[in-house]
């Protein structure tokens, strides 16, 4: 017995625990040259860019916060963000739902055929969805950028939604089909209240992609007003030269809300990718 809890006490070995230790510095090191750097002049940024600033002066953050380019690019993100969450957890759910516990023929079909689409790049498709986006006169909005977004991320959705629905009891939906529920009643009063992990991590998921997102906002939006803050970014770039200590403070600002959400729902995400993939 002795040997066993010694064996379960050294599950992580010192290679694991310096493959952990690699991996968090490529996540920690750029974030911290980023945060330092919006603290430096050009010069000590070419010259010293990993190193302390001479002097923790932070006039850059207070111009960007007191401007009002950087709360307007930041609504505009969480308004096509929340959007985007809202839509695809909505869209994603339904689906998976009617594919793990309705059957019908060709429903293994449709999700393979939906499955293909995690190979599809976005990048690749940019040139036909502009031209489609401006024959429906989708351009320059908010919600153009949304139904692309939901688009693209219903796949990969879906395949974590359908994996926690099948490891969902079956014998509360059967006892809910015998009190005469429907599927829509078993979906919305059964599924979801016990769905809330695999949300949390569908939605976490794609709020990061399209917070993050900077290629389909910089083909659809034109207005400025209406920019993102990827595209905000561009306000500090010139002709001849970009002001990088600036870039990399409204870089800092603006990826804040992003971790924090991250790490808030991090215990969710862990527990919505593992639900569906151990069974009994």
């Amino acid at each position: 017995m002795a040997d066993i809890s010694r064996k379960r006490q050294s599950v992580i070995s010192p290679l694991q625990w310096l493959s952990l230790v690699i991996v968090a510095l490529f996540v920690i090191v750029p974030f911290y040259t980023t945060a330092l750097g919006g603290f430096k002049e050009i010069g000590e940024l070419r010259v010293n860019p990993f190193g302390l600033p001479a002097s923790w002066d932070p006039v850059r953050f207070v111009e960007i916060l007191g401007g009002p380019r950087y709360f307007s690019s930041l609504g505009n993100s969480l308004l096509i963000a929340v959007g985007t969450v809202v839509l695809s957890t909505l869209v994603a759910s339904m689906t998976a739902f009617a594919l793990a516990h309705i059957k019908f023929f060709g429903s293994k079909f449709i999700l393979g055929y939906l499955m293909l689409g995690l190979l599809f790049p976005t990048a690749t498709g940019i040139l036909p969805l502009f031209i489609k986006m401006r024959d429906l006169g989708m351009l320059d909005s908010h919600w153009g950028i949304i139904i692309v977004q939901v688009a693209f991320s219903v796949s990969f959705s879906v395949l974590l939604f359908h994996n926690f629905f099948k490891e969902l009891p079956k014998e509360l939906v059967d006892a809910a089909r015998m009190d005469n529920c429907g599927y829509i009643k078993i979906y919305w009063y059964v599924t979801l209240p016990l769905s809330l992990p695999i949300i949390a991590t569908v939605g976490v998921f794609n709020f990061v992609g399209s917070w993050n997102s900077f290629l389909l906002p910089l083909i659809v939006l034109n207005s400025e007003a209406k920019y993102t803050w990827p595209l905000g970014i561009m306000q500090f770039q010139g002709q001849y030269g970009s002001d990088w200590p600036r870039i990399l403070a409204f870089l800092t600002l603006s990826i804040m809300p992003a971790i924090a959400f991250f790490l808030l729902a991090q215990r969710y995400i862990i527990s919505g990718l593992t639900g569906g993939a151990v069974k009994g």
